[in-house]
């Protein structure tokens, strides 16, 4: 198979014109082209307005070495290694794999155990996909918070109500990053997924997929118990307890417990498992009309067939914070993600088509152990907590909203200005800066002022923002060694909540590989 880098086209070319300069390019008719797909697609904004996708496309051809020859190293020669699990190991297990969590980690961990025939019983503290969107969906209209079935917590994970944003920066030579991508795909996702830049499915494609997957499982021959949550382990039994009565074995207990899975947290503790506390950040979401980050972007009043814009910045503060944004989402909602009574969170999430009026992305500001206080491993969690009972009190139980110009003046907004929120639960205007301590809130509004020179309108005064964005990471690591394993030698820490993943593709990357360890020490059931 030969690859070609650096294909660039128009944004407005036909597949017709695609296929006349990839022949011209390789300089060989047609009928020598046996098959090409495109491998990434990505948008060369550099001379805006004027726009062209640059393509790396993968193809076969007759005659492979002279057209290689001709290109001169403009084309090389590439070898597909498609994913494979590793080979079985001979220990026995008592009983199966038993996986905590079905959000991205939880899902891909036991959806590689069943193919591999190991049988996984995955346990669920929330609801099935779908019984879950309308717990979410009665939330955001009634304000009646199910604490078990939520944003945060059920089938598919903090991740199925977001934008479902499928880039990575983890490196793997391995494959398995394209196997997750495939894996999507298979169940539902759009093939384009495969090859762009920053893919993305949205939360109403998720849906499906994830539902799909588990289905998928079960006929692999594992089990999913929804409304099934682990409250104890027994270390010296190899035990874990769900809903305080039933009692299951097992020799490899994978804990892919999100994030927001505060009170199982305080359960390993307190039963000696091995855990430290660590940065992460927290900060506001900040909405802007999508159509100004479009012309930033393409520099165009109206986008026509290109995508709705994202964006990525950063900035280094002269107090030494970080602040920079997080999880943007094109065409997306603020939405309130809260998993705890009278606590608020908030979080970001898209549609597919990401054809909402506003852009959204969360604006956060890096936070220490030196900032919670203490050094214990559940600070962070206080330190959460903390911010979000102020969100609550601030908006009087819905997400708090500040104009940025207000945020700035240290004031409660009255009023809005051009900006309309677009948010998934109630809200009420208010002020946010209260919520933080001064230096963090100070930090956020040089942070946005600063990010202004980049996107011009950035610092609108009438920039809306809403808090609290609490949740961007685990606030706790749960040790694990070479093997995967905690220090409680059955128990294999995973995913984003462990502290070892940061979104959708990393997390489900982490549980393939927690998958591995225990395919390669263990035989099948």
């Amino acid at each position: 198979m030969i690859r070609i880098d650096q294909l660039k086209l128009p944004i407005e070319h036909t597949t017709d014109q695609f296929e006349k300069k990839l022949l011209k390019v390789l300089n060989i008719q047609k009928k020598e082209l046996k098959e090409y797909h495109i491998r990434k697609r990505s948008l060369d904004a550099r001379k805006k307005p004027e726009l062209y996708y640059v393509y790396s496309v993968d193809l076969r051809v007759k005659n492979e070495e002279p057209v290689l020859r001709r290109m001169k190293g403009k084309a090389r020669k590439v070898t597909e290694s498609p994913y494979r699990a590793p080979e079985h190991g001979a220990e026995r297990a008592a009983g199966r794999p038993v996986v905590i969590g079905s959000g991205p980690a939880g899902l891909f961990c036991g959806y590689l155990l069943a193919q591999e025939g190991y049988s996984p019983l995955i346990i669920e503290r929330g609801a099935p996909v779908r019984e879950r969107q309308k717990d979410v969906e009665r939330f955001w209209k009634t304000g009646v918070l199910d604490p078990d079935s939520n944003v945060q917590f059920g089938e598919g994970g903090a991740g199925t109500f977001s934008d479902g944003k499928l880039n990575t920066l983890v490196k793997d030579a391995k494959g398995r990053n394209r196997f997750v991508l495939e894996t999507f795909v298979k169940f539902g996702a759009p093939e384009d997924i495969l090859w762009e830049q920053k893919p993305h499915i949205g939360t109403d494609i998720l849906i499906d997929v994830v539902e799909a997957m588990r289905n998928r499982i079960t006929e692999l021959g594992g089990e999913i118990h929804f409304h099934s949550m682990v409250t104890d382990i027994i270390p010296e039994e190899e035990s874990v307890v769900v809903n305080g009565c039933e009692k299951i074995r097992t020799s490899a207990a994978v804990l892919a417990i999100g994030h927001s899975a505060r009170d199982t947290f305080q359960m390993l503790f307190d039963r000696g498992v091995d855990m430290s506390g660590k940065s992460f950040a927290v900060g506001v979401r900040v909405e802007h009309p999508q159509s100004l980050i479009d012309r930033n972007a393409y520099g165009r009043e109206e986008r026509g067939s290109l995508p709705a814009a994202a964006y990525k910045l950063t900035e280094k503060l002269d107090n030494g914070r970080g602040v920079y944004t997080f999880c943007m989402c094109p065409g997306g909602y603020v939405v309130n993600a809260s998993s705890e009574p009278e606590r608020l969170a908030v979080n970001g999430m898209s549609y597919h088509g990401r054809a909402g009026e506003n852009a959204n992305s969360a604006v956060i500001v890096t936070v220490t152990p030196d900032d919670f206080g203490s050094d214990h491993p559940l600070a962070g969690i206080r330190f959460q907590r903390n911010l979000e009972e102020k969100a609550w009190e601030a908006g009087s139980g819905c997400v708090p909203v500040q104009k940025f110009e207000d945020f700035c003046a240290d004031r409660k907004t009255t009023e809005l200005g051009n900006i309309r929120p677009n948010i998934k639960g109630a809200y009420s205007l208010a002020n946010v800066r209260g919520i933080f301590p001064e230096e963090l809130s100070d930090s956020l509004q040089q942070g946005i002022e600063a990010m202004d020179h980049k996107i011009r309108g950035f610092a609108d005064g009438d920039v809306l923002l809403s808090g609290v964005e609490s949740r961007t990471s685990s606030p706790v690591r749960i040790e694990r060694d070479e093997a995967f394993r905690s220090n409680i030698s059955w128990v294999y820490p995973c995913g984003e909540g462990a502290g070892y993943a940061g979104g959708i593709t990393s997390a489900a990357m982490d549980g393939l590989k927690v998958a591995e360890a225990i395919i390669s020490r263990f035989r099948p059931c």
